[in-house]
């Protein structure tokens, strides 16, 4: 894809977006081209691509990016440099900064980011960066939110930087366990930014969690364990996180999708 021609397409898709959050979006969590086709085959909205989705996610290859940018949703890319809490280095940061200036030249429609001090506030400088160097991307505070200090004070700080979207669990393990939360996030935000919650969402709750929130976009992975195709294995050689078993790998459910979105749909 061109540069030109991927500027254009990224800012129609984010365009379009916007007209659609006057219905429900779902938008599905992805760390693979196998993924990616499953949520679009299941009837996703929008993607948020990352790598190692297993460890929270962690930003994507620019192939990747290039590659799922063709899929025909808007694509929103996961910028995290690595594994761990939000507190950031200098040049963590700077890593972070080239990566979103990048994105629309890839064919992206959004950067998914978020930073924090090291008392727990919203890392409003670099933040403000990455609103500069995001250029009219869809823009989203990923869930750093979740273990920031102080929620309504962060939701002001979002709004007045530009965010589009807050992703979040409401402070909680889970969506469902954090609706109380996200309820009050929603109408504190009185449309100035789309709250959006995710973490354990599925076809089994997201009407509750639709219920008791009055959210409009939801986030979810609806993956299923895939095993391996090794005939030969070495176990009890870990490559990994302990605890994680190097021949099972997390691959998106198309029919997972589309139950969600039936699900809601329902609801309405």
């Amino acid at each position: 894809m061109g540069t030109a021609g991927g500027c254009g397409d990224a800012a129609l898709l984010h365009a379009k977006e916007r007209i659609d959050l006057e219905r429900f979006l779902i938008e599905v969590c992805v760390d693979s081209m196998d993924s990616v086709r499953a949520a679009v085959e299941g009837g996703a909205d929008r993607l948020e691509l990352c790598a190692n989705l297993v460890i929270g996610g962690t930003t994507p290859l620019p192939w990747l990016v290039r590659e799922a940018a063709q899929a025909g949703v808007p694509v929103n890319v996961l910028v995290r440099p690595r594994f761990g809490d939000f507190l950031y280095t200098q040049a963590e940061k700077r890593e972070q900064l080239d990566c979103i200036e990048r994105l629309a030249r890839w064919g992206a429609s959004g950067a998914v980011v978020g930073a924090l001090t090291a008392d727990g506030a919203l890392d409003v400088p670099f933040l403000a960066a990455c609103r500069e160097a995001a250029a009219g991307l869809h823009l989203t505070l990923h869930r750093a939110f979740d273990v920031c200090a102080d929620a309504e004070r962060a939701l002001e700080q979002a709004i007045d930087l530009g965010f589009d979207t807050i992703l979040t669990s409401g402070q909680r393990a889970t969506a469902q366990a954090g609706a109380p939360r996200i309820a009050q996030l929603v109408l504190k935000a009185r449309g100035r930014i789309a709250i959006m919650p995710g973490s354990g969402v599925n076809a089994a709750n997201i009407a509750q969690i639709r219920e008791a929130t009055q959210a409009q976009a939801f986030h979810l992975s609806a993956k299923r364990a895939a095993a391996s195709g090794m005939t030969f294995r070495r176990e009890g050689v870990p490559m990994g996180l302990p605890g994680l078993d190097e021949y099972t790998r997390y691959v998106t459910d198309a029919q997972a999708v589309a139950a969600a979105r039936a699900a809601l749909m329902a609801a309405r």
